[in-house]
């Protein structure tokens, strides 16, 4: 964690896997966005526990991802709090470690979790297909992304 930041942006995928990596190419394109100074912003391909060393230290965390819902319209973005997982937890093992239980376990070990959590869901439509681009519906949503993660930046929690 940068020492002066106190709100982290994680943009997160697999930079190979087509609309999956809608994550990491918000982020990458939020970094010339913000002032760097009180946001930290990562792109990363971790998810489970290990994304508890990501967000130790932080106030806040905007979190950007993809994601698959049933009947989904690809591009479609989704914003949420942390509640909205509340009924998809699940641990077969701690490498299969979902993120509410991840959360809830670094809390429970005292770790300086962040207070408020957002994260941005972009609805997809491709995530097994090798490719660095996006499908055009997710390739459209990336801006609109940017301009309700900037938005949610002028929020104070």
């Amino acid at each position: 964690m940068d020492d002066k930041a106190n709100t982290l942006i994680l943009g997160m995928g697999n930079p190979l896997l087509c609309d999956d990596s809608v994550g990491l190419k918000i982020a990458a394109s939020l970094k010339d966005k913000v002032d760097q100074s009180e946001i930290n912003v990562m792109e990363t391909s971790i998810a489970g526990l290990a994304l508890l060393d990501l967000m130790v230290g932080y106030q806040r965390a905007i979190i950007i991802d993809a994601i698959q819902t049933v009947g989904g319209k690809p591009g479609k973005i989704y914003q949420l709090d942390t509640r909205a997982f509340d009924s998809a937890r699940r641990a077969v093992s701690p490498h299969d470690i979902d993120f509410t239980t991840a959360l809830e376990f670094g809390t429970k070990l005292g770790l300086s979790m962040p207070e408020q959590i957002t994260i941005f869901a972009i609805e997809t439509s491709d995530v097994t297909t090798f490719s660095e681009e996006c499908t055009p519906a997710v390739q459209k949503a990336i801006p609109r992304c940017i301009r309700m993660v900037l938005q949610e930046l002028k929020k104070r929690g």
